[in-house]
């Protein structure tokens, strides 16, 4: 191995690992490679212990005296690096000679990587380093200074009655560290929560009772909102009430608090957990922003993960990285299901999550000791109440004709994305408004409801807006997944969910957002916005794999509005061999090609919205300048409706009535999709029909059988 790939590969597997884990393990593997004296772990130091901190002389870390994560003691030093090593560097480089390593290595280089990886452990021992990988959770309490209805006038008299301790205004208490295990000794004593004191736990004790100490004012003034309505539904799942604390980790207790990754709420759902739960979320209502249906949610959800790791750590660490974060952890620790084992092995960001959870539980029990006392949260305490709305409703008429502030009207109805609330007679929804205003919403519902905006707003364009979304709904992009993927799923196309989505490129990354209409389409007139003259003539279309209402509405020039309501249809599902009633355009029989000359030719008819361009990609092997070419027209000539054309016929010519074999050739910008909804076929029909597998690449010129 020569001098320069040996160095590469120590720097950077070494800073993978940092970058990866915790610093706990990058200082025994570093010593292990580093050659430094390592002893094989004993019997004794191997077995998880259960060390508490007695005073200010005796700070370890919960796992300190368990030699990490080893619990085999057959298992030898070096197997346990490669272990960690082979799993960070996905199997690509494996280090298992130690001292070719360090024979290698220049003392200028080793002693520049110590000194890297020891200022990061005394980070980490002090516990600086978890509150730095927080970005997150200090984005949630920062947040706090954007709402507007704290009242700080009354935090002055509430402070003089709770300040038992006649502490001086702006006085920042401090205490050794063996009175903040004593009194985390005493939470202990009331729960089934295994909390403990470490430097991690009293980090984060800066952070809520130093460092943020007005924002940890104001969660204190929201516990009193919001803890009430926990604290019930914990009870009713059987879950310790100390739990309630998990949701001021998660969003600060703020009502409207989102994270970067797109959790939302008081309880931070992901839109694939929440759905699991029966969080529902369109492109109207987010239930996750519904405090009482979310709280209900995080019960179950929490009870789940509980049942499943047995140990109430594990389950908040899953809560907020996910199950297969933790799993991978505890394998990595040996199997052992001990948070404090797997900790190193955690996802950075959770990492601070437990210890987090304990300080906000010390902290909100000794806020007085802290000289912290509740800001008053205004109206959000006692000032708002509920109403039930029956009919859509849009905020623009209750801010228009009630002179409901809108600010109000959003902060407290989060839910309604859209500021659309969906209701109806078997559906009503739930409006919070300050309470000075629900004697006149009560007086006036009826009116509210036909009130007519400023914008044009009304009962039936929000009903209009109703129907839309019922055909519309949100896909989560996984991994691996492409646009084409998703357009065969839905059975849509690609140019489709790059409108919808105004995407500029067929990139996507896993966890986007897409908007997917089912039917294939919004609900929105199908071609031409000119109402289509219809045949009175009742047709029967026999559906066939691949085509979906959008597909069908377009054969027809029709909405598929139309054709539910004229086969009475519920949804937009579609079974291979349904019989369809459908009412053709009038001109159907004479659309497309009307005669074939004896020379050759075809004559066709010039529609409404046709151009050279658009006619010629009906016909294999034609050109718009072959056309114009063929019919004497000049590059300025316009097109008018009922005109006839000459067009050079071909074999392969597109004319839905030639019977026989049909064969398309490949043109430029031509795909699978395009050209199956040009001859009213499915994709896999032509898969089929050309022995193609999923991988295959059209080339221009190709020849394809459309059918036999």
């Amino acid at each position: 191995m020569k001098k320069a790939k040996q160095k590469l590969l120590f720097l950077s597997s070494l800073f993978i690992l940092l970058s990866m884990t915790s610093c706990k393990v990058i200082e025994k593997y570093s010593s292990i490679i580093l050659n430094k004296n390592c002893e094989k772990p004993t019997e004794e130091s191997s077995t998880l212990q259960d060390t508490e901190i007695a005073d200010d002389n005796n700070l370890n870390f919960h796992y300190e005296n368990t030699d990490d994560i080893v619990t085999d003691s057959n298992l030898d030093t070096y197997s346990e690096f490669d272990t960690v090593f082979d799993y960070y560097n996905d199997n690509e480089y494996i280090i298992k000679d130690e001292n070719i390593i360090s024979d290698t290595l220049d003392a200028e280089v080793i002693d520049s990587i110590e000194m890297a990886l020891q200022e990061r452990i005394d980070k980490e021992n002090s516990g600086e380093a978890i509150v730095e990988e927080s970005d997150e959770m200090m984005g949630m309490i920062e947040n706090l200074a954007n709402i507007p209805y704290f009242e700080q006038n009354k935090l002055e008299s509430s402070s003089k009655s709770e300040n038992i301790y006649n502490y001086p205004e702006g006085f920042i208490p401090s205490f050794p560290d063996s009175v903040y295990a004593e009194r985390i000794a005493k939470l202990r004593e009331q729960t089934t929560i295994e909390l403990v004191y470490n430097n991690h736990v009293k980090s984060f004790i800066d952070v809520y009772a130093v460092r943020k100490r007005d924002h940890t004012c104001r969660i204190l003034g929201l516990a009193d909102i919001y803890f009430p309505m926990f604290e019930q539904a914990l009870d009713k799942y059987n879950i310790p009430l100390e739990i309630k604390y998990l949701a001021v980790v998660e969003s600060a207790l703020n009502p409207r608090a989102g994270s970067h990754a797109g959790a939302k709420g008081l309880w931070q759902f992901m839109y694939a957990t929440g759905k699991t739960y029966k969080l529902n979320v369109t492109s109207l209502v987010d239930d996750r922003m519904d405090p009482v249906k979310a709280t209900e949610a995080a019960c179950q959800h929490l009870l789940d993960l509980y049942n499943k790791y047995d140990d109430w750590f594990l389950a908040l660490a899953a809560y907020n990285s996910g199950g297969g974060n933790v799993n991978k952890a505890i394998r990595r620790a040996g199997g052992l299901k001990n948070y404090w084992a797997v900790w190193p092995f955690l996802p950075k960001e959770t990492r601070g999550y437990v210890p987090a959870f304990i300080a906000v539980n010390y902290v909100m029990n000794y806020s007085q000791e802290h000289n912290l006392y509740p800001t008053d949260p205004g109206i959000m305490a006692d000032g708002v109440d509920s109403v039930t709305v029956h009919e859509p409703l849009h905020f623009d008429q209750l801010h228009e004709m009630l002179n409901i502030p809108m600010e109000d009207i959003k902060f407290f109805n989060p839910q309604y994305k859209a500021s659309i609330i969906p209701a109806n007679a078997k559906t009503p929804m739930s409006l919070r408004l300050p309470e000075k205003y629900i004697d006149s919403f009560i007086v006036h519902e009826k009116e509210v409801y036909a009130f007519k905006t400023k914008k044009g707003i009304d009962r039936a364009k929000l009903e209009e807006e109703m129907k839309k979304v019922s055909d519309r709904s949100v896909h989560i992009v996984k991994s691996g997944e492409s646009l084409g993927s998703i357009a065969n799923k839905y059975r849509i196309s690609v140019n489709q969910l790059k409108t919808w989505n105004k995407l500029k490129s067929t990139t996507i990354y896993p966890g986007q957002k897409l908007i997917v209409y089912s039917s294939g389409a919004p609900m929105a007139q199908v071609g031409n916005s000119q109402p289509v003259e219809r045949s009175t003539e009742q047709k029967i279309h026999t559906v066939k794999s691949g085509e979906n209402l959008s597909l069908i509405a377009k054969k027809y020039k029709c909405t598929v509005t139309e054709l539910k309501e004229w086969n009475n249809l519920k949804s937009t599902n579609l079974s291979i061999g349904q019989k369809l009633k459908v009412y053709p355009p009038a001109e159907t029989k004479t659309q497309n090609v009307s005669t074939t000359t004896s020379g050759g030719y075809v004559i066709y008819t010039v529609k409404s919205g046709d151009n050279l361009w658009d006619i010629a990609k009906k016909f294999d092997g034609v050109s718009a300048e072959q056309i114009r070419t063929l019919n004497n027209l000049d590059k300025n000539a316009m097109l008018k409706v009922g005109q006839k054309l000459k067009i050079k016929a071909s074999s392969s010519s597109n004319s839905s009535s030639i019977e026989g074999p049909l064969i398309h050739t490949v043109k430029s910008g031509d795909n699978l999709w395009d050209i199956a909804k040009k001859y009213g076929v499915s994709v896999e029909q032509i898969k089929k029909l050309n022995g193609l597998d999923s991988k295959a690449v059209l080339k221009i010129g190709q020849k394809l059988k459309i059918r036999n």
